[in-house]
């Protein structure tokens, strides 16, 4: 079996956990580009903004459909969001180094960088996943004057995240809605795919790296095989119980992200 052929079914995976938890399964993305479609990590988390923002805006249709997303609560992360995918799109990406410094006589890349905060941020997310925490932030009651700074400040943080490495930010964005604007855990879904949609493909349009035919047919199937594994997904989640779906999660998410590790300090 070609790694062509692992590659798409983890696709459908990514898109699966999308569907089924509305996180997680974006930050995928970038190491199955990497991994098993052999591409460059600097092209790939181009190429994953816009695979993630496609798939994560077909799933919020159907949330929209439902009533289950809150335009008002995504207005307030999505607009802090597009400074931050520019800042790092604009400042910080281009003015950094292909090699960053020497620790001996190994160079530390850019490439090699974005692998090692991927993994360290799966590593990270996976074990707020298998402890089954609400959230990343303690519950507060804070003005809404502190409520927005706080969005803003996760908005900004997010949408620079999506930059960098290609992420949706998504175990990020939903317990942040969940606990600083209270909404309900399915609806909290719905409105963190409107934002790793806006972020993800305000990101993509941003770039001035520029893509070939074949990778833009490639990125096309991926992105409907993902969506596929998304509208499956969203059918499995009411019939799993979250708290289980989430641990099972956060203990493939911890394995991915330490093999990811591992792999990149033994270079």
């Amino acid at each position: 079996m070609s790694l062509d052929l692992f590659g798409y079914i983890a696709a459908s995976l990514m898109g699966l956990s999308l569907g089924m938890i509305g996180a997680g399964g974006s930050i995928l993305i970038v190491p199955i580009l990497v991994y098993l479609f052999h591409h460059d990590p600097l092209w790939a988390t181009t190429e994953s903004l816009l695979i993630v923002g496609l798939t994560a805006f077909g799933g919020s249709l159907a949330y929209l459909k439902n009533k289950e997303l809150n335009l008002k609560a995504a207005t307030s992360f999505i607009l802090p969001s597009f400074v931050g995918v520019f800042f790092v799109r604009k400042i910080v990406l281009p003015n950094t180094p292909d090699i960053l410094f020497y620790i001996g006589t190994w160079p530390l890349t850019k490439a090699t960088l974005i692998m090692l905060v991927f993994s360290i941020l799966m590593i990270l997310a996976s074990f707020s996943m298998i402890r089954g925490q609400k959230g990343l932030l303690p519950h507060s009651k804070n003005s809404w004057i502190k409520t927005f700074f706080i969005n803003a400040t996760i908005g900004f943080l997010v949408g620079g995240i999506t930059t960098f490495i290609g992420a949706g930010g998504g175990f990020l964005i939903i317990p942040s809605l969940v606990i600083l604007l209270g909404l309900p855990m399915r609806q909290a879904v719905g409105t963190s795919l409107v934002i790793i949609s806006c972020n993800a493909l305000f990101g993509f349009w941003s770039s001035e790296s520029s893509v070939s035919s074949s990778q833009w047919n490639q990125m096309l199937i991926i992105t409907l095989i993902a969506l596929g594994g998304l509208g499956i997904g969203k059918i499995f989640s009411k019939a799993v119980p979250e708290a289980q779906l989430k641990k099972s999660f956060g203990y493939f998410v911890l394995i991915v992200g330490s093999l990811i590790l591992f792999d990149q300090l033994w270079k």
